[in-house]
This record gives structure tokens, C-alpha cells and sequence, in this order.
């Protein structure tokens, strides 16, 4: 049986690699594994290992805490709109973009965009 915890924590791996277009079998070759393990991990089907989430961590160039982000959150409002953002191949995309934007453009699209919100 799944634990809710796996699941989150791969949910997560499965987003990061996603927001930062890696493959499974890109993110397995990194870490030293096959990429089937990587969608055991994903699915919450087999625990990650602290000292393999350490090296995944590092590969996808998050902290370790990424991954146990919206666990706590009491009333589970802020892990379920993770979520569906996160689900969403657009908003995937969208990240995805912004960040290959250099870092002084990329803050001038965010204060535009900020902007705009405001405005909306």
C-alpha cells in the first residue's frame, strides 16, 4: 500500500523534472539508476531513499525540503493548488520557458506580469 507521504514526495520529483524538461531515463542516468526506478518513485510505489533523494535534489538543482513542500499545510488548500497547477501541461510549460529567460529579463516579465495582475 502507498504511503501518502511517497506519493507526495514523487508527485514532486515528477514536477520538478517535468518544470526543468528532463526525462526519466535523463534524471535515472544522473542519479546512477535504471528509469524504471524513477517511475517507481514517481507512482509512490517504492520510497526514496534520504541519500537518493539527496542526489536527486541535487541533480534537479532543488533543495530536499522541495519535495516535502505542502505536507503541512493544515487545511490542504495549498497542496491541492500545487497540484492542479502542477498538473497543468500550459502552466508546466510556462515555467518551464520563463526560466530558460535571462535572469534580468526574466525579472522584468515577472514585474510586467505583476503589473498586469494587479491591474486585472
Amino acid at each position: 500500500m502507498k504511503h501518502p507521504v511517497d506519493e507526495h514526495v514523487g508527485k514532486r520529483i515528477r514536477h520538478c523534472r517535468w518544470m526543468v524538461g528532463m526525462t526519466q531515463q535523463q534524471l535515472a542516468d544522473a542519479v546512477g539508476i535504471k528509469f524504471q526506478q524513477i517511475q517507481k518513485y514517481e507512482t509512490g510505489m517504492n520510497r526514496v531513499s534520504a541519500s537518493r533523494l539527496w542526489d536527486i535534489a541535487h541533480t534537479l538543482n532543488v533543495p530536499v525540503s522541495f519535495f516535502f513542500e505542502g505536507l503541512d499545510s493544515g487545511d490542504g488548500v495549498a497542496a491541492e493548488l500545487d497540484a492542479d497547477i502542477l498538473s497543468n501541461k500550459e502552466a508546466l510549460e510556462l515555467v518551464r520557458t520563463y526560466y530558460t529567460i535571462p535572469e534580468t529579463q526574466r525579472r522584468r516579465l515577472f514585474d510586467l506580469a505583476r503589473v498586469l495582475s494587479d491591474a486585472a
